[in-house]
């Protein structure tokens, strides 16, 4: 990274800001310094320091569930048991549920919302056989509704607070869409057979937290999810010739593998370099399952966590390598993709980047946590789970390495800082974009770096000016908006790219990596497994690095605003520039940055020197005294392009331009 010179004493003393503000600018000091920008206090539950505070709560839920696929109708026949442990401070009247794939029906609210009414791809839903409470010792039928995504549970004895314990049986089944309402589960057809790839495919406990209480915004298939944490077993049962590949711990093994598989799998547990656990030319091989007829049950449990997923297909290629983990530790990872997307510069590497991604932001901000990390190649082009993400089959190379570390990045944002990704998608696609950039420029060496120069820019290029237009854009909501609320051709470049570039001027610019590093790791560490809200970030970042950044917060994430600074004038003392020079600046719109100056004198010397955005706070013109001892030929605001400066003409005096 470039490296910026301090202000030296020598070289600035800083004169007194002019009074006010010109008449001819848009920046108003007040409203992006003004006080107040908290909306409570730090309490018991949330600290004033951004950490969960001594009282924090949050319920848990675990889950033991079952399923079994019929590959001839696609429908999926599944029963849960939910064993739910409401540790807050209230007595629950009743308990609500996300039922995901009821957003492949006809007239779901998604679908009225988006305008896609027809019948392609949509299903019955959910079909509910029977859903139970535990009662005295027997299983009860209990009242509940359906409303679109969502179920009540309707309780004639309240659960008590601090512990009260329920328990939660279901029956039911649906039929998995070819593309999934959501463009998050599906099945497609390849040379070897068919690949499902099974996502949402249980009813999940909506979170009850300490700030709306029942979280239940219905699911619209564009914001994400928010969800309770727990332990999962779970058991998948699929024809005999499939390879199942789900999130956790395989179980076992010895019903469901090959002893060759089983070795090969025991070799790349100890293995740098990627291991075939089964081979391009064994996919039609029956001697690579255990049967050769009827059914077989893969059993998985999966610890602490928010979600399971699964991938299923008999057209698998299969292959592993250890992935190293800080202090010692090592998990396994894993890709399972069908011949079609074999190759070096395809799927060939899969292993090799997720096993390098998991390794990279694991020394880089907190140890993954989870046994496996899992390629699997689909229908879904890109979605995270945790343990496991769908990718597109197609993909390869630099795209492919792009896709999978973002994916498995997702592991950090929100699978364990689990985040409300429905009210607040930027902290978990913005915060893993930033991490991905990172990422990129570690990986062999930087191979696919920069990331920044085209991943999450439109057009490729200088990332800061890539993010003008959306800054200009009237239309453009702040970042913190809920996600189904945004225009979809904003989302990527608002709650993605916008949020990256801002976290990457927060790291280089502003803080500096030492004290944004260290402060970013404590908010992973101090919010691990919890449920954080937009404030508990900006208040562990700013205690964290020892900084007030209520005006980044305010500009970058609450509003859009866009930024125009420029250098307005050079002066001499007494009309001599070997007594020094007065340089005034202006910000001309509402956002204000620190400034970055490259002077040049007549004489040879180059200075270049960094402002402090408290410069901005009296107002939008500046004047600051240099000790020039020659005329100045040119002052460059900005020099290296790291602003999202919306108008450079500004940003450049010359003498040649000023006799």
């Amino acid at each position: 990274m470039k490296k910026y010179f301090v202000l030296i004493a020598a070289l600035l003393v800083l004169g007194p800001a002019l009074k006010g503000q010109d008449r001819d600018t848009g920046y108003d000091a007040h409203a992006l310094f003004g006080p107040l920008f908290y909306t409570h206090n730090g309490n018991l539950l949330r600290s004033a320091n951004g950490n969960p505070g001594p009282d924090y709560w949050q319920n848990r839920a675990d889950y033991r569930l079952s399923m079994e696929l019929d590959t001839a109708t696609k429908r999926i026949r599944g029963n849960e048991t939910i064993d739910y442990t409401n540790n807050s401070p209230d007595s629950l009247h009743y308990i609500w549920l996300q039922l995901d794939q009821q957003v492949s029906r006809p007239g779901s609210r998604s679908r009225l919302v988006s305008g896609s009414r027809g019948s392609q791809d949509t299903t019955e839903g959910y079909q509910f056989s029977s859903v139970r409470i535990l009662e005295k010792g027997s299983w009860a039928a209990v009242d509940h509704i359906i409303s679109d995504t969502r179920m009540q549970i309707r309780l004639d004895r309240a659960l008590a607070p601090r512990g009260g314990k329920l328990e939660i049986r279901m029956d039911y089944q649906f039929r998995l869409a070819k593309s999934g309402g959501s463009g998050r589960d599906g099945w497609m057809e390849t040379r070897n057979g068919t690949i499902y790839d099974i996502a949402q495919w249980y009813p999940r406990l909506c979170v009850y937290d300490d700030i709306r209480g029942w979280n239940t915004l219905p699911f619209l298939g564009g914001g994400e999810f928010y969800l309770e944490y727990g332990d999962f077993d779970y058991q998948v049962t699929v024809p005999w010739d499939m390879i199942v590949a789900g999130s956790g711990k395989l179980e076992n093994p010895g019903q469901v593998l090959t002893p060759t598989e089983i070795a090969r799998l025991s070799r790349a547990a100890s293995s740098d370099q990627t291991v075939m656990i089964r081979a391009p030319q064994e996919v039609t091989d029956p001697s690579t399952r255990p049967v050769h007829q009827g059914m077989l049950t893969w059993h998985f449990i999966m610890k602490n966590s928010r979600d399971v997923a699964i991938a299923a297909s008999r057209a698998y290629v299969w292959d592993a390598a250890r992935i190293n983990l800080p202090g010692g530790r090592h998990c396994l990872g894993m890709s399972v993709y069908p011949v079609e997307s074999q190759g070096n510069e395809k799927w060939g590497r899969a292993t090799e980047y997720i096993k390098n991604a998991v390794e990279i932001f694991s020394r880089n901000w907190f140890v993954y946590p989870y046994p496996v990390a899992i390629n699997a190649a689909g229908p879904v082009g890109g979605m995270e789970y945790p343990g496991i993400t769908f990718d597109g089959m197609r993909a390869g190379g630099k795209g492919l390495w792009a896709l999978l570390a973002h994916e498995i990045g997702h592991n950090w944002f929100p699978m364990v800082v689990g985040s409300d990704e429905r009210r607040n998608a930027f902290m978990d696609e913005g915060f893993n974009t930033f991490i991905d950039i990172y990422a990129s420029d570690s990986f062999n060496h930087g191979e696919y770096a920069p990331k920044r120069d085209g991943e999450y820019a439109p057009r490729g290029g200088n990332p800061a000016r890539e993010i003008v237009p959306l800054l200009a854009n009237p239309s453009a909501p702040p970042i913190i908006y809920p996600a189904d609320g945004i225009e979809p051709s904003l989302v990527h470049p608002l709650e993605y790219y916008k949020t990256a570039l801002g976290l990457v001027l927060l790291r280089e610019m502003i803080l500096g990596p030492d004290r944004f590093d260290y402060a970013f790791r404590h908010y992973i560490r101090a919010w691990a497994y919890h449920h954080p809200m937009p404030e508990d970030f900006f208040r562990c970042m700013e205690n964290g690095a020892g900084e007030d950044l209520s005006w980044f917060w305010r500009e970058w994430f609450m509003h859009s605003w866009s930024l125009d600074q420029g250098v307005r004038s050079v002066t001499y003392a007494g009309k001599d520039p070997s007594h020094g020079a007065v340089i005034t600046l202006t910000n001309l719109d509402r956002m204000a940055m620190p400034v970055v100056l490259r002077i040049r004198e007549s004489n040879g010397k180059d200075s270049t020197l960094q402002l402090p955005v408290e410069i901005w706070q009296r107002g939008g013109v500046f004047s600051f005294q240099y000790g020039s001892t020659s005329p100045i030929d040119s002052v460059i605001l900005d020099p290296d392009g790291r602003f999202p400066d919306r108008n450079l003409s500004n940003n450049i005096w010359t003498s040649s331009g000023h006799p």
